[in-house]
């Protein structure tokens, strides 16, 4: 029968979940320990009579000095409790130097004290926040312990060979035996042990503030201590024993799921010529150049070419860009480059300001100095201006509107150059815009062609999780680990070369605790392919504020750069654009004209060339935000929106 229940206890045995048990402390509730600072003492009121046998001449005002603070400590912690309470008692040292003062012989005095107490500071200690900052306050009971000063007196100055008295060492007279004043302060523990150990030992920074009430050491007259104290406390205290048992580990449950779409090919792209605006504007006072523009440090200039800041050409032609904007705030890198590879260039920088031509020359002195200092730009090669307005200005006389928006706009530095290298095709003055930078148009994998991978509930069931993709030949591809739930893996990374694939999937998970979770699917893989269609074309030219006849300056570059390269049986869109100064009808109009007058130039050289297969399509957008290329909140966003945009697009079809 005995053997019988025996056998029995050990098949349940084996059934029962399995248990581990981690032996543990908590945090101690008592701690014992010393603390150590420096007492930062101000001495403010007077002391004149400094015991029955002296009084000096000269009443001492304020001082101060620095004294030894040491006290051993016991603490105590309400368990589960914010709450607690602590007890120091030990050295408190006031010691300072007064100020000297001058007698009414003109003889310099000096008065420093060795003050210095037995303390005793009972707080009371709150942690708000359940960690290790805590503050604390309380009173403070001083018994005294050296009241002694040094007392000297020197000679005229106006007579040199006057021998000076003795210094004169005594005690303070009418010193108070005890004082009871406050202090409040802060700190934070900081464990120097794991809570698998019985001792634990505290390393605790603090800081105190006792002011200056209830501390006046004498009885008499009205002198006065502040101290701010600062030191660390070292404290060990035992912890109690706790058991955290750890029940057997249930494997977590997860949704895993794999989505890989069939892939189509790219849309159209466009290449484009991107104006370079000649100015960099300027924040309201200041001389500094503003951080929106793109800086580099000496040595990044090396790595740095045209074509890196070029982005991905938006689909959408009419919406908003942000990569041109990412181009023209490195328009000083692309200047310093350009010149760097251009040693016989030189530049003109005119700044303007409306405090005056002094401020805008300082302006334009801190874009010289970027471009000497960062692309070792010689000094010789650019010539600084100051103006109070410059040479083309937004804010016209008697303009009465909107005139903050203008006046930002014309604090700025126009960069001027005769050397055509720097410069649009056919232009040159102060108005002339810079080279234009070539953006051309990339076909990416857009992000709907990615594979995904979804594990639900991974960031509460695991730590990492990691996937294992196996072809049909065996070949295995490891990714991860991942810490998220849903993860996309471009189709290339996965198939190389392989225009599509079969493939196992197994999904690895570990858990918190170290054990291994897996799921498994099938998924089949279709690479994105680029488009093999015939890419477009873009060209931008930029108005002033208010211009619609600026387009003469542009009819060269319109006639011999442009209107050549219209594709056969091709199609040009013209927009025309501006900023939202001004009023709406007025802008309206003003694109449009300027749309009709690129249009006008493109169809003179094209009758004149016997061309009538191209299609044209103009529209003017005014100041319509929805339609604009660029924002209004900045003055170069503003600078850009002043334009016509053309698009030169292959078989009379839009992208």
């Amino acid at each position: 029968m005995k053997k019988i229940l025996f056998i029995i206890l050990i098949a349940l045995g084996f059934q029962m979940p399995s248990m581990a048990q981690e032996v543990q402390y908590e945090k101690p509730t008592w701690l014992f320990g010393v603390a150590a600072g420096a007492n930062f003492n101000f001495y403010e009121g007077t002391t004149q009579r400094l015991n029955s046998n002296l009084t000096v001449p000269t009443a001492f005002k304020d001082g101060d000095g620095i004294g030894l603070f040491a006290a051993p400590l016991v603490e105590y912690h309400f368990q589960n409790s914010v709450w607690g309470i602590m007890l120091q008692t030990g050295y408190d040292n006031r010691q300072g130097d007064w100020d000297q003062v001058i007698s009414p012989c003109n003889c310099p005095m000096d008065l420093s004290t060795d003050l210095s107490y037995i303390t005793v500071e009972p707080s009371l200690r709150f942690a708000p926040f359940k960690n290790g900052l805590y503050v604390y306050g309380g009173p403070r009971v001083a018994f005294n312990l050296d009241k002694s000063f040094t007392y000297e007196k020197g000679t005229n100055p106006d007579f040199p060979e006057q021998i000076a008295g003795p210094a004169v060492n005594a005690d303070f007279g009418d010193v108070e035996n005890t004082i009871i004043s406050m202090q409040v302060g802060a700190g934070i523990d900081i464990p120097l042990s794991s809570n698998m150990q019985k001792t634990q030992f505290v390393l605790s920074p603090f800081v105190s503030f006792q002011p200056y009430f209830g501390e006046n050491p004498r009885a008499t007259e009205s002198w006065n201590i502040t101290t701010v104290r600062v030191g660390a406390a070292l404290k060990f205290g035992m912890g109690r024993k706790s058991v955290i048992e750890e029940a057997e580990v249930v494997a977590p449950v997860v949704g895993f799921t794999v989505n890989s779409p069939v892939n189509k090919p790219g849309e159209k792209i466009v290449s484009e010529t991107f104006p370079l605006r000649n100015y960099v504007f300027f924040e309201k006072e200041s001389t500094e150049i503003s951080n929106r523009y793109v800086l580099l440090k000496k040595d990044q200039v090396k790595d740095f070419k045209e074509d890196q800041v070029e982005v991905k050409s938006p689909k959408d032609l009419s919406g908003r860009s942000k990569r041109e904007m990412t181009v023209y705030y490195n328009v000083l890198n692309i200047l310093g480059d350009r010149m760097e590879k251009n040693p016989s260039s030189s530049i003109t920088l005119v700044g303007s300001s409306e405090k005056g031509p002094e401020d805008g020359k300082l302006m334009a002195a801190s874009v010289k100095k970027y471009l000497v200092d960062v692309f070792a730009i010689e000094d010789t090669r650019i010539a600084v201006e100051g103006r109070k307005n410059p040479k083309i200005a937004s804010l016209k006389p008697g303009g009465k509107n909107e005139l903050d928006l203008l006046r930002e706009e014309d604090r700025r530095v126009s960069i001027e150059s005769n050397s055509p290298e720097l410069l649009m095709a056919f232009q040159s003055g102060p108005n002339a815009a810079m080279k234009p930078v070539q953006l051309r148009g990339i076909q990416e994998a857009p992000a709907t062609s990615y594979v995904t991978f979804k594990t639900e509930g991974a960031k509460e069931a695991f730590s990492t999780w990691k996937l294992e993709l196996t072809d049909d030949k065996g070949m295995v591809k490891t990714y991860g680990p991942y810490t998220e739930e849903v993860v996309s893996i471009p189709g290339i990374t996965i198939l190389g070369n392989s225009p599509n694939g079969d493939f196992k999937v197994k999904m690895i998970g570990t858990t918190p605790e170290g054990e291994i979770v897996t799921e498994e699917s099938n998924i089949n893989v279709v690479l994105w392919t680029p488009s093999e269609l015939e890419e477009g074309m873009r060209f931008s030219i930029l108005y002033e504020f208010d211009d619609a006849t600026a387009i003469s300056m542009y009819e060269k570059y319109l006639s011999e750069i442009v209107a050549p390269k219209i594709p056969k049986n091709g199609k040009v869109i013209i927009q025309g654009h501006t900023d939202v100064i001004g009023e709406t009808e007025h802008n309206q109009k003003l694109s449009l004209a300027r749309a009709n007058n690129v249009k006008k130039i493109l169809e003179k050289v094209l009758s004149n060339s016997n061309r009538s297969d191209v299609t044209f399509e103009v529209k003017g957008f005014g100041e319509d935000v929805a339609k604009s290329p660029f924002g209004n909140t900045l003055p170069e966003e503003r600078s850009y929106n002043r334009t016509v945009v053309i698009d030169l697009l292959p078989d009379n079809k839009a992208l």
